[in-house]
């Protein structure tokens, strides 16, 4: 099966996206308690996976730049029937560096969950140091952009999110 990774650009794609992560991060996981929406989307892009045939958002993550060519990756999230092998993981981090390589990133970094940290090992990532967010192992890792060579995404107008989760 064939997978789209891109921007959500629509209402539609949006609101799946901001769906996906509240299953994931505050049903599933319960890392929140009734929304995992927060400052950080006001300057963040949602990517979502999409299954072509269905149009169905089954993966998600957001990049936002806090400061100039810095910038973060985060709130990744596989669908619960979508999560065999890698190929969604894989395709919404090489989506989500590869653009923000595009729009003039020098450093990417990412909080990543400990049972990941191997996964983005893998796809040329290196830990900077082991923290805890909220009670839960984490490690601070750097993309290496060698293997992340920017795409052609075109940057949009930022449009906070935060606003269309409500």
């Amino acid at each position: 099966m064939s997978y789209q990774f891109k921007l959500a650009n629509t209402p539609k794609e949006v609101a799946a996206y901001f769906a996906l992560r509240h299953a994931i991060f505050v049903q599933e996981q319960d890392l929140f308690q009734g929304s995992d929406v927060d400052h950080l989307d006001d300057i963040a892009y949602p990517i979502i996976a999409v299954v072509p045939e269905t149009q169905q958002v089954i993966g998600v993550v957001r990049i936002y730049e806090p400061e100039a060519g810095l910038w973060y990756g985060g709130r990744l999230g596989t669908h619960a029937d979508y999560r065999k092998g890698w190929k969604i993981g894989k395709g919404l981090i090489t989506q989500a560096v590869t653009t923000a390589n595009a729009w003039g990133c020098d450093q990417f970094l990412a909080t990543v969950q400990l049972q990941n940290v191997r996964f983005f090992q893998r796809l040329h990532w290196t830990s900077q140091e082991e923290i805890h967010i909220r009670d839960r192992p984490h490690h601070l890792m750097e993309a290496d952009l060698r293997y992340y060579p920017a795409n052609q995404e075109p940057r949009p107008a930022l449009s906070p999110l935060s606003q269309e989760a409500s």
